[in-house]
């Protein structure tokens, strides 16, 4: 194998160790980071994935904890709770996981969390202070984690040729609008593609940096990747495998093997942007805590 992993469980590792450090000085000022994750419904990855949250803020010594709610819970009830939520001097960070059951409208309770309090980052107000290049907003968690990644890995955005593959309001468009912020971390020159790109091949080939998001198991191939690019997989994607036990293993959007041919260096799944997508909500959730200190 020629490319380097980028370990993404070590750099969450320390960006959590960073959030501790600040969650103890906030509570020698008397303030305790609270962050708290409503659950609607039974969904087994939503259930285990904000599991892994609430262990993680736990670390940190943040408080809060998890709200689970039956999948018959209703529109005007969960937006009752998160007017609850949103008036509760002891919640700084609020997120509501995703998906939510088919009757409930994403983007209206999305647009009822305070955005002062929107630690995922998806609230409209924080979405345009992003496009338009504030800082003060917060910003989507797995993106923000991946800019983290390639600074703390030390590859250099400015100048270099970006593909982003995948447009959804997660991950591919403010991957995007945060590449090309004149900052570090950003002055990239972005290209966006999708499933109505055509040639897509022609696109990923020209990437120095390479970010796939699209949901679809390993469709990212060595050939399609440019010698020596940096290729950041944020998918994940669970494929049958009779050779494993449970009978499948998870993936992501690129064919690791082929991928570490080619690339110079590499994140794998699981063990690369995951990890960091949690640890940038505990930031975020810190952030929210220190604007509330006079």
């Amino acid at each position: 194998m020629r490319a380097e992993l980028i370990d993404g469980k070590a750099i969450a590792a320390s960006v959590r160790a960073d959030v501790a450090r600040d969650v103890a000085g906030l509570r020698e000022r008397g303030v305790v980071p609270g962050l708290t994750v409503v659950l609607v419904g039974d969904d087994m990855a939503s259930a285990t994935y904000v599991g892994a949250k609430e262990k993680a803020s736990r670390e940190a010594g943040m408080a809060g904890g998890t709200i689970r709610l039956p999948a018959d819970t209703t529109q005007d009830a969960l937006l009752s709770l998160i007017t609850q939520l949103n008036g509760d001097a002891a919640v700084h960070g609020i997120l509501v996981q995703m998906p939510l059951p088919k009757h409930i409208d994403p983007d209206t309770v999305i647009r009822h969390i305070r955005p002062d309090k929107d630690v995922d980052g998806f609230h409209p107000e924080n979405v345009g202070k992003l496009l338009i290049g504030h800082t003060d907003g917060f910003v989507s968690c797995t993106p923000a984690g991946v800019i983290e990644m390639l600074l703390r890995s030390g590859v250099e955005t400015r100048g270099a040729e970006v593909v982003v593959v995948g447009r959804s309001n997660i991950v591919g468009k403010p991957m995007a609008a945060l590449l090309v912020q004149a900052r570090a971390g950003g002055d990239a020159t972005v290209t966006i593609c999708h499933s109505r790109t055509k040639d897509l091949a022609s696109h990923t080939r020209r990437a120095d940096i390479l970010i796939v998001a699209a949901g679809r198991a390993e469709m990212i191939t060595g050939d399609m990747i440019k010698p020596g690019a940096v290729v950041i997989d944020v998918g994940m994607n669970s494929v049958p495998d009779a050779t494993r036990a449970k009978g499948s293993r998870l993936c992501g959007d690129v064919h690791f093997a082929s991928a570490a041919e080619v690339a110079s260096r590499i994140t794998p799944v699981p063990g690369g942007v995951g990890p960091m997508t949690i640890a940038m909500l505990l930031r975020n959730t810190v952030r929210a805590a220190e604007r509330t200190v006079s």
